[in-house]
């Protein structure tokens, strides 16, 4: 029996096989869930090529998280194909080159707010467009659904992060404002905060290398930066229900670097 039989999860942001949602997708469908994937606009093709790489391959719905009817429309789909939602991972992030380098002067307001809009408001954004879904999830005596995203802990400044990371820092804070107001519904929302990992996002952001490069030594269990199972395997126990009363929380899964002071 895996952890998410029966369950029915919406995977956002694949768009190759090397990514943290693709690997979530991968561990969901063996753990027993059902999985559709997101993508948007020139990713589209990129995702259902992927889609076809999973065990079972998955739907794709077309979601550009900055589209409010494309949300909608998204959402009318899915209630066509499913009775309700029990998971949502949230792994979409931009932002603008301006907004990393090093340099967090070099960024004006017209390409932050791609940035929050795209890596923050997002979050919200999939929440509202499938509320009635996940509500559903916790009807009666079902225990209800998770939505988890995926961070990269924003509690400090790192090198070249720059407005990713006060846009992370914003997500971090949403979640905790999401898990307030959908608890009551029985919804939980959690952030899981990984070390790096070679991935397209990562590539391509400026400087990222330098992580890569240090963080195993840093890290108390040490870190492998093209392990993706290890996020994904905590991703999936957060949308199972092993954790029925965890919610507003973001888990390290960075190899302990975290809480380490040097």
């Amino acid at each position: 029996m895996g952890l998410l039989d029966g369950k029915r999860i919406l995977v956002t942001g694949v768009l190759t096989d090397a990514s943290l949602a693709f690997a979530v997708a991968r561990n969901a469908q063996n753990e027993g869930a059902e999985v559709i994937l997101s993508g948007a606009g020139r990713g589209l093709s990129l995702t259902r090529r992927t889609a076809r790489k999973l065990a079972v391959e998955a739907d794709v719905l077309e979601i550009d998280v900055t589209e409010p009817q494309q949300l909608a429309e998204a959402a009318a789909v899915l209630a066509t194909k499913w009775d309700r939602l029990d998971g949502i991972l949230h792994a979409i992030g931009y932002a603008p080159p301006e907004c990393l380098g090093g340099d967090i002067f070099q960024a004006q307001w017209e390409q932050v707010q791609v940035a929050l809009h795209v890596s923050t408001y997002s979050l919200k954004a999939l929440a509202e467009a499938f509320r009635p879904l996940l509500i559903a999830a916790g009807e009666g005596d079902r225990p209800g659904a998770s939505i988890v995203g995926l961070d990269f802990d924003a509690t400090v400044a790192w090198p070249a992060y720059d407005w990713m990371g006060v846009s992370k820092a914003a997500l971090e804070s949403l979640s905790r404002y999401l898990a307030r107001d959908l608890g009551p519904d029985k919804v939980r929302v959690n952030l899981v905060a990984a070390g790096p990992v070679k991935t397209l996002a990562a590539k391509s952001i400026p400087g990222f290398s330098t992580f890569e490069d240090t963080w195993a030594e840093r890290a108390p269990l040490g870190w492998n930066v093209l392990d993706a199972d290890v996020v994904a395997r905590a991703c999936v126990a957060l949308l199972s229900d092993l954790f029925p009363m965890t919610t507003g929380e973001m888990v390290h899964v960075d190899g302990g670097v975290h809480a380490i002071g040097a």
